[in-house]
């Protein structure tokens, strides 16, 4: 098979088209990740507060409790 200099330009010219039209699909799903990091750190937040406030009131099972689940958000 002779790839000729025309053959060769439209071959990397169809390479080059998919791979940006596969980057801007991926690009639409970036506001949906940062919502959900943002209702995670909301969670995490919550029970950080909750957690030290345990901890303060004496209640440190309950506080190593909250703070592990709070922790807990960021592993998964």
């Amino acid at each position: 098979m002779i790839l000729t200099k025309g053959k060769i330009m439209k071959k990397i010219a169809i390479i080059l088209s998919l791979l940006f039209l596969t980057n801007s699909a991926f690009a639409g799903s970036c506001p949906m990740m940062a919502q959900n990091i943002d209702s995670k750190i909301e969670e995490a937040q919550k029970l950080r507060d909750a957690g030290v406030k345990a901890h303060e009131d004496g209640n440190h099972a309950e506080s190593e409790k909250l703070l592990n689940q709070a922790l807990q958000l960021f592993k998964s």
